[in-house]
């Protein structure tokens, strides 16, 4: 098993690795606003017809243009999901939601959370998945690589207040890296037997003589962009682990690669547009490093299993519990890590069912920020605060201002940073204590004890922080907990934008200056392991206390009996 275990992660890691470096060359070039070969007639056809102008924009109205763009999506897609049962391609004659369901949908796929409060074949139809939800998956991945496109600029450019124009980056990364990849990944998963059709849903006869009803619908185009925008909303309630998402070893792999392909290759090209690229790889060495920490931890309680079942004497105790048996525990294991380390929120496996300390992990990986990875675009910009805070630690060392790819670091950039690390934890620990505090947040939870508490602070952990993912064990579609998650997915993607556009604004006016005697290099061996332990050091600080009161507790209590 750990001979497989290591071919599994070795083999991912390489062809990630092999996969990304031209994809981040590609990025790079969109980073840097350069013209593609042969797309210049194309871009100005496009520009002219959505009447974008080429004028960059301050960190101010960089910040108005990507707010009013997704409060646009989000009325349009609450409208959508509000009249579905008058719209058309809708076969199933499927009502439209609740308001309150509707507010809490379009508030998710707009802010690349992807929670899903309901069982996606029997409450939306065709209509509502497509126009709907999959265009707002190509929206809210490109609104998170523009955001972390603005902050390269404000480290690369100098005496300028200009971070680029927010339209035209908008355009260009769906246009040029979402549209294009999604479509190849979306006919390989057509290959691999993924469906992708606007028919009825066929009902059939079992060999044992029962009537059973078969799910259709355009699956394999959002099954691509759910993976490659790390949104991870499908269209079946068993997500990945339903055979019409993932049917094969295969398409499950690619699914994993493709989580992590955006992710990676922004290392790449963040090293490209600072022009040291020895700055991208050592970010990439802290996120591999974490990852393949996780991942190793993860498996072995999994296999290692039950103790429950150690103690009755059975011959194996690994903990096959919500897994589907096609992909087996490492796989599972692995594609949980996979999807938390990024924001994706994907499942091929139920993470209720995964022991405490396997279930611990994932849980913990979003409370990091999703900084292993992470999203397209928020996994290195929130990497990127983290950076910030850790030069700021080593300043404090050896009594200097700290300093990065030769902009100070000043006061008011330690603020933003500052808040931008408290945004999510603030909204997590607060609405779970509201949640348990409350009649209405407490009736949601199925399992009592230590598990019913990890269910709601996985929850709120997974919307505030954009994942999507859950326990399971929550009934979360009532009026309370949709509103309660909504407003923090709401508050969790879009608020911290304003400290982080007020850094990019605050570093693009500096002048850059050459690093001195005393500036601590930030690309060696020393500054991974200096990023690597702020990131686990703020995470600590600020979840261990809650984390005790669950998935630790519980897993003390399954070693006491």
């Amino acid at each position: 098993m750990a001979s497989e275990a290591f071919l599994l992660l070795a083999a991912f890691l390489a062809i990630l690795l092999i996969v990304a470096q031209p994809l981040g060359h590609l990025l790079t070039s969109l980073a840097l606003d350069r013209p593609l070969p042969g797309t210049v007639t194309l871009e100005r056809g496009i520009a002219r017809l959505c009447g974008i102008q080429n004028s960059e924009m301050n960190w101010r109205q960089f910040l108005s243009a990507l707010l009013l763009f997704n409060l646009i999506g989000l009325i349009f897609l609450f409208i959508v999901l509000m009249l579905q049962g008058v719209l058309p391609l809708n076969p199933q004659r499927l009502p439209g939601l609740s308001w309150h369901l509707a507010l809490n949908t379009a508030i998710s796929f707009v802010s690349n959370t992807n929670w899903q409060s309901y069982a996606g074949e029997s409450t939306m139809s065709y209509f509502s998945e497509t126009v709907g939800l999959t265009v707002q998956n190509f929206l809210s991945a490109a609104t998170g690589i523009t955001v972390l496109f603005a902050l390269m600029r404000g480290f690369f450019r100098h005496s300028s207040d200009k971070l680029g124009n927010a339209w035209r980056d908008l355009t260009r990364i769906i246009l040029f890296v979402l549209l294009p990849l999604s479509l190849l990944i979306a006919l390989f998963f057509i290959s691999q037997g993924t469906i992708q059709n606007f028919t009825p849903y066929v009902t059939a006869t079992t060999l044992e003589g029962a009537r059973q009803t078969l799910p259709m619908g355009p699956v394999a185009s959002q099954e691509a962009i759910k993976m490659l925008g790390t949104n991870g909303g499908g269209l079946f309630n068993a997500n990945s682990a339903h055979p019409f998402e993932n049917p094969t070893a295969l398409t499950n792999f690619v699914q994993m690669l493709a989580i992590f392909a955006i992710p990676a290759a922004l290392c790449f090209t963040f090293g490209n547009v600072v022009r040291e690229r020895a700055q991208g790889r050592a970010i990439l060495w802290a996120m591999s490093l974490l990852f393949v920490l996780t991942a190793v931890l993860v498996m072995m309680a999994e296999v290692r299993g039950n103790p429950h079942l150690i103690a009755f004497g059975a011959d194996s105790a690994m903990n096959w519990e919500g897994k589907e048996s096609r992909f087996g525990i490492l796989n599972s294991s692995l594609f949980a890590v996979i999807t938390t380390a990024a924001s994706c929120g994907a499942v091929n496996a139920m993470h209720d069912s995964f022991t405490a300390l396997g279930g611990l992990i994932p849980l913990w990986l979003i409370q990091l920020g999703e900084v292993v990875f992470g999203g397209v675009g928020s996994g290195l910009y929130g990497m990127l605060m983290n950076v910030l805070l850790a030069v700021f630690i080593a300043g404090l060392m050896i009594g200097r201002t700290p300093e990065y790819l030769g902009k100070k670091i000043g006061v008011p950039e330690m603020k933003m940073a500052a808040i931008y690390i408290l945004i999510t934890p603030c909204l997590v620990l607060t609405g779970t204590a509201l949640a348990m505090m409350t009649g209405a947040g407490r009736a949601g939870i199925f399992n009592p004890g230590a598990h019913g508490f990890s269910e709601a602070l996985y929850a709120l952990s997974s919307a505030a922080n954009n994942n999507g993912s859950a326990f399971a064990g929550l009934s979360a579609n009532t009026l309370f907990w949709n509103l309660l998650l909504g407003a923090a997915m709401l508050l969790g993607r879009f608020v911290p934008f304003i400290p982080l556009l007020m850094i990019a604004g605050s570093l693009a006016a500096r002048k850059s200056q050459p690093p001195g005697v005393g500036t601590l290099p930030t690309h060696g061996g020393l500054f991974v392991a200096l990023l690597i332990g702020t990131v686990l050091l703020v995470g600590a600080l600020t979840f261990i206390p809650s984390l005790a009161l669950g998935p630790i507790v519980e897993h003390l209590q399954s070693i006491s009996h």
